[in-house]
């Protein structure tokens, strides 16, 4: 099937022309539920977009590891169906989760078998150019490129006509800084953290919303590895998760052309590695040092990127006066620390939530009460699950114990992992899950991995790799540190 013919969802309703800001996952998913209800759909992004996995400076994120969890890769089924075949295709490993990756929960190691929950692990390169490239087979989807925007227009009655954009270079027929309008029924703002929406709304004269901000204190350090040569394994991944105590994590996970990406979070107020040398110390240092013993003898493929643990709310649902036409959704609404992982999740939620509601209420007209309601209701959970303090009372005493029932009982692994993945709510609990947390015994005891090659009874440790000498080429840029700094999610 083309993938033009999987992009016609369903026929346009003669709504007009919308205006989606930004390209990242959320202004892609925006684009897909637009673009089965307005007449057409402009993405407009700042940055040149490649033909085929290449990366951009707009997705900082990029440098780290992703997996999209089973309850993204559901959501994208139904804005894009077939996409994951085109993932598989195009590179990205499909992974039965806990099956296929070693997973030390908050208590020990989980058991290996068929939950029926999938991930897929790949680039976030890889991952946005398959989508991106659904959307170019969709004749109602126009990319923009090298084009900023810079502000709203605004029209009748409190409402948005369009978007003020810019071309980022000099052209023959568009000098620098010169700004057209690009006129529109409906706009949305997906241009991330750095989104310029308060000072659009202020500059209309509306009011710019209050944020809430929490600093978790960790830092994410990430890299890319080629295996050991000979390198035997009965999985493909491993996880770290935190535990009491110890908010440290850790992930391997395999991604296109054979690398491994691997990515570290320290704890609160503790220094990232600044090399590959402090990132060995580091793995050494976890609840259980697998991750050191695998990338040991591994190659590094490149330096050592940090993202900072912050979560941002721009409460949007709380004004009382909005231009009609004009939502604000994904990072440049709520934006979680990227070590939890769940920002694609949310875009895709999003995107369904705006799917729903304009087909609901049948016009993108006076719709965006409902919207920013909306969205915060579906998001709220996900605020709360990662910014509240680790508490003490019995709600973290029955959470210990279900941690600890997961070391056995496979209903409960199954359970802890939804809830890691897709922020099930604890309402969700079957009778079997409850009674194996009831007969759960506290207590944080990791034990030996779950595996034949390396577990109890594995293979020896392979000594560590000497060192690749580069080849001759062109002086590499100085550097201050083996690390770079990276800000988003």
């Amino acid at each position: 099937m083309t993938p033009d013919a999987r992009g016609a969802r369903s026929a346009p309703g003669g709504h007009g022309h919308a205006v989606v800001i930004g390209s990242s996952l959320a202004g892609l998913t925006a684009a897909r539920s637009l673009a089965g209800f307005m007449d057409h759909v402009t993405v407009v992004e700042r940055d040149w977009l490649p033909r085929g996995p290449g990366r951009r400076p707009g997705v900082p994120q990029a440098r780290h590891p992703h997996r999209l969890v089973d309850d993204a890769h559901r959501g994208l089924e139904r804005l894009f169906p077939g996409i994951g075949e085109d993932l598989e295709r195009a590179g990205a490993l499909r992974l039965r989760l806990p099956r296929d990756m070693l997973l030390l929960g908050p208590a020990g190691w989980l058991p290996r078998h068929d939950s029926g929950l999938l991930a897929y692990s790949a680039g976030r390169d890889l991952l946005d150019t398959v989508i991106r490239d659904r959307l170019r087979g969709d004749p109602r989807v126009t990319f923009l490129t090298r084009h900023e925007a810079v502000g709203l227009h605004g029209g009748p009655h409190d409402s948005v006509t369009g978007v003020w954009v810019r071309r980022r270079e000099r052209a023959a027929s568009d000098a620098p800084g010169a700004r057209r309008l690009l006129s529109a029924q409906f706009v949305v703002d997906a241009s991330g953290r750095a989104s310029r929406a308060p000072r659009w709304l202020t500059e209309l004269g509306y009011q710019a919303p209050r944020q809430s901000v929490a600093s978790t204190g960790t830092r994410q350090v990430s890299t890319l590895y080629a295996p050991p040569l000979g390198h035997v394994g009965d999985f493909t991944g491993l996880q770290i998760t935190p535990a009491p105590g110890d908010r440290r994590s850790a992930l391997l996970a395999p991604v296109e052309g054979g690398r491994w990406a691997v990515t570290l979070t320290t704890g609160a107020g503790q220094p990232p590695p600044a090399g590959h040398r402090e990132l060995l110390a580091a793995a050494a240092a976890l609840r259980d040092p697998l991750l050191h013993r695998l990338i040991a003898p591994a190659t590094p493929l490149g330096p050592l990127y940090t993202a900072h643990g912050e979560s941002r709310w721009r409460h949007y649902e709380q004004l009382r006066r909005w231009p009609d036409g004009f939502l604000v959704l994904g990072d440049a609404f709520v934006a979680l620390d990227p070590a939890h992982g769940h920002g694609m999740t949310l875009a895709v939620h999003s995107a369904l939530v705006l799917e729903h509601l304009l087909h609901a209420h049948g016009t993108p007209t006076g719709i965006g009460y409902r919207l920013r309601r909306a969205l915060a209701h579906q998001l709220a959970p996900a605020w709360r699950a990662h910014t509240r303090p680790p508490g003490r009372g019995p709600r973290a005493r029955y959470a210990q114990r279900l941690a600890a029932a997961a070391r056995t009982d496979r209903h409960a692994a199954t359970w802890l992992l939804r809830r890691a993945d897709g922020l099930e709510p604890p309402s969700a609990l079957g009778p079997r899950t409850l009674l194996a947390a009831l007969h759960g015994a506290p207590g944080a005891a990791p034990g030996a991995p779950p595996s034949t090659t390396h577990g109890a009874h594995g293979a020896r440790p392979r000594p560590a790799a000497p060192a690749r000498t580069p080849a001759p080429g062109p002086p590499a840029p100085r550097q201050a540190a083996n690390t770079r700094s990276v800000r988003g999610s």
